[in-house]
C-alpha cells in the first residue's frame, strides 16, 4: 500500500496542515485532564473562585482550540484523500487504455472495474483514517502514558499490565482477516463479472428462458461474498467487546487502587481523576489503532490489486525512435504475417502475404475462424504479429506511433457499438471537429438521413447505452458514418454490411464507392454478393491464404471460393 502513496506528492503541503491540526488537537487533550485535575485539587479545596475561574477559562480556551483543530484537520484530510482517489482512479483509467487486447483478457474486463472503484475506494478510505487517527493515536497512547506517570508511577502499572493483552488480541485478529479480505475482493470480481454478463446478455437470457439459472448463478456468486463478509465481522466483532471489556476492568482497577492511595495520603483526588482521564485516552487510542487494523488489510489487498494494474507493462508500446512515413497514401503491404493468440494450440494466421493501394477495394472472405478479423486486428494493433510485417506506406506500424497509426484508418467493427449521447455527438466521436455539414454528409452516404430525421430531434436525438434504443441495421449505419467524418485514407468494414438488407446494403457500398474512390478499402464479408464487385478477392482457410483474385478468377481457381459462391448464389446469378 505504501508503494501508492508516492501519488500524494501534490497533497504533501494539505497532509502538512493536518498533521499540524492533528498535534495541536492530541496536544489540547492531554493538557484538560490536568487543568481539570488543579481545579479540583486546588481551586476547590482551597475555595479560591478566582484561581477556578482563571484555569476553567484556560480549559475552554483549550477545548475550542481542540474543536477547531479538529475540524480543519477533518476537512483538509478529506480533501486530501479524496483529491488522491480522484487521481488514482485517473491514473489507472489512463494506463488501461494503454492496455493491449491481452493485458485486457488477463486481468479481465469485471476485475478492471471493481479495481477502479471498489478497490481505489477502499485504499482512499484508509487514507483519511490514517490522516485522522494513525497519526492522534501515537500521540495520545504516548502522551497518556507520560501524563499518567506523572500523576502517579505505581498505579501506571494497571495499565501496563493490560496493553499487551490488548496488542495480542489485535494482532490474532488482524492475522486472521487479512486472508479473508484478499478473498473478498476476488469474490467482488466474480460477482462484478456475474452480473456485467447478465446485462449485457439478458436478451439472449430471455431468448432462451435462462432467467431462473442465471439467477441461480448470480445468487450463488452473491452468497459466496456474502458467507465470507460474514465471516470476517464475526472475527472483528470480537475487537470492540474485547476492548471494552479491557477498558472497564482497567477503569476499576484504577478506582479500586487509586482509592487505596488517596486513603493512605499519597495521591489527590484530582490526581485519580485526571488519572481516569489519562487511561481513557490511552485506551480509546488503542481502539483508534484497532479500527485501523480493521481496515488496512482490506485496503491492502486493495492496493495489491492496484499496483497489479499500474505495474502492468503493456505488451504493445511506441517505439522509441519513430519512423515517418512517404505521406498519407494508404498502401498496404502484408509480408509473410502469422500471429498467435496467446495461449492458443495453432497460429490464427499463417504467412499471409498481400498488398493493396489507393482507390482500391480489397475483399476477405472465408468460414468462421478463417482469421479475418484477426488480420485488421493486427492492422490496428490491437495485437503485434508473432513474425513477418505490416508495412503502411512504406513504414512498418510497429516504427509507428499507434496514434499516427490509427489516425489513417476508419475501422466499422463487426460488432456496432453506439456510446450514451446524441446522434450527432456519436457520428462526431470518429472526428472531434467535425462540422454539422460533415456529419449530414457522412450519414447520407451511410443511408443513416432517413431514420434520423425521423426520429424526435434528429441529429440531437438521444441514443441510449449501447444503442438500444436503435436496431442492429441503424447501429451498423451509424457506426459507418462515425467512420466516414473522419476521412481517412484507409477504411476497414469488419462484416459491416450483416445486418443491412440487399437493397440497403448496395445502396450504401453504391454511395461509399464515390466517396472513398482514393482511399484502400477493406471489406471483411460473408456474403459473396458484398465481395463479388471487389478489385481483388482474397479468400482464407484455416488462417492461410486460399486463393487471391478477381470473383471471376478465383470461380475458376480457387476450390474453396467456388464451394462458398455455390452455397450462396444459384447457377442463374452465378453466371
Amino acid at each position: 500500500m505504501l508503494k501508492l502513496f508516492r501519488f500524494l506528492k501534490p497533497y504533501t503541503l494539505s497532509i502538512a496542515a493536518v498533521l499540524v491540526f492533528v498535534f495541536f488537537q492530541s496536544i489540547s487533550e492531554l493538557f484538560l485532564p490536568t487543568l481539570m485535575a488543579d481545579i479540583v485539587d486546588i481551586g476547590i479545596v482551597t475555595g479560591d473562585t478566582g484561581f477556578i475561574l482563571r484555569v476553567g477559562g484556560i480549559m475552554i480556551l483549550v477545548a475550542v482550540g481542540g474543536v477547531f483543530c479538529t475540524i480543519l484537520g477533518n476537512l483538509l484530510s478529506s480533501r486530501a484523500a479524496m483529491s488522491f482517489g480522484k487521481d488514482l482512479r485517473g491514473r489507472v483509467f489512463a494506463h488501461v487504455q494503454a492496455f493491449s487486447r491481452h493485458e485486457f483478457d488477463q486481468i479481465g474486463t469485471a476485475s478492471l472495474i471493481t479495481r477502479t472503484t471498489n478497490d481505489i475506494t477502499q485504499v482512499q478510505m484508509v487514507l483519511i483514517m490514517i490522516l485522522r487517527m494513525m497519526i492522534s493515536a501515537p500521540l495520545m497512547f504516548i502522551g497518556g502514558i507520560i501524563m499518567a506517570l506523572s500523576r502517579d508511577v505505581q498505579l501506571s502499572v494497571t495499565i501496563v499490565a493490560i496493553i499487551p493483552v490488548i496488542a495480542a488480541v489485535i494482532a490474532l485478529i488482524a492475522a486472521k482477516a487479512i486472508p479473508l479480505y484478499k478473498s473478498m475482493q476476488v469474490k467482488l470480481d466474480k460477482l462484478n463479472l456475474v452480473l456485467r454478463e447478465n446485462l449485457t446478455g439478458i436478451r439472449v437470457i430471455r431468448a432462451f428462458n435462462r432467467i431462473d439459472q442465471e439467477k441461480k448463478r448470480f445468487n450463488e456468486a452473491n452468497l459466496d461474498l456474502t458467507d465470507t463478509a460474514i465471516k470476517v465481522n464475526k472475527i472483528l466483532a470480537i475487537v470492540m467487546p474485547a476492548l471494552i471489556l479491557s477498558l472497564n476492568f482497567t477503569t476499576v482497577a484504577v478506582i479500586w487502587f487509586g482509592s487505596a492511595r488517596i486513603d493512605s495520603g499519597h495521591m489527590q483526588v484530582g490526581d485519580l481523576m485526571a488519572f481516569l482521564q489519562y487511561v481513557m485516552l490511552i485506551m480509546f487510542s488503542l481502539i483508534m489503532v484497532s479500527m485501523m487494523f480493521v481496515m488496512i488489510p482490506r485496503a491492502s489487498a486493495s492496493a495489491s490489486r492496484i499496483n497489479q494494474v499500474l505495474d502492468a507493462v503493456p505488451g504493445i508500446k511506441d517505439p522509441p525512435r519513430v519512423k515517418t512515413d512517404s505521406g498519407s497514401k494508404g498502401c498496404v503491404e502484408y509480408r509473410d504475417v502469422t500471429f498467435s493468440y496467446p495461449g492458443a494450440e495453432k497460429p490464427a494466421v499463417s504467412n499471409i502475404s498481400f498488398s493493396a493501394g489507393p482507390g482500391e477495394v480489397t475483399a476477405i472472405i472465408g468460414g468462421t475462424g478463417s482469421g479475418k478479423s484477426t488480420l485488421f486486428n493486427l492492422m490496428l494493433r490491437f495485437y503485434d504479429l508473432d513474425s513477418g510485417a505490416i508495412l503502411l506506406d512504406g513504414v512498418d506500424i510497429r516504427d509507428m506511433t499507434q496514434e499516427r497509426l490509427r489516425a489513417k484508418i476508419g475501422y466499422i467493427p463487426q460488432i456496432a457499438l453506439l456510446f450514451t449521447g446524441t446522434v450527432a455527438e456519436n457520428i462526431r466521436f470518429g472526428k472531434q471537429g467535425a462540422t454539422d455539414e460533415e456529419i449530414r454528409h457522412s450519414a447520407a452516404i451511410a443511408q443513416a438521413t432517413e431514420f434520423i430525421t425521423g426520429m424526435p430531434g434528429g441529429f440531437d436525438a438521444f441514443i441510449a447505452q449501447g444503442g438500444a434504443n436503435v436496431s442492429g441495421g441503424q447501429k451498423q449505419r451509424l457506426a459507418i458514418a462515425r467512420a466516414l467524418v473522419r476521412m481517412p485514407v484507409i477504411y476497414i468494414f469488419d462484416d459491416s454490411f450483416s445486418a443491412l438488407d440487399f437493397k440497403t446494403d448496395a445502396m450504401v457500398r453504391a454511395a461509399l464507392k464515390k466517396d472513398t474512390g482514393e482511399s484502400t478499402v477493406f471489406i471483411i464479408a460473408q456474403r459473396v454478393n458484398t465481395v463479388m464487385t471487389a478489385d481483388r478477392i482474397i479468400v482464407l482457410d484455416g488462417g492461410r491464404v486460399a486463393g487471391i483474385g478477381a470473383h471471376k478468377e478465383l470461380l475458376e481457381s480457387c476450390a474453396v471460393y467456388r464451394e462458398i459462391v455455390y452455397s450462396q448464389l444459384s447457377k442463374e446469378e452465378i453466371a
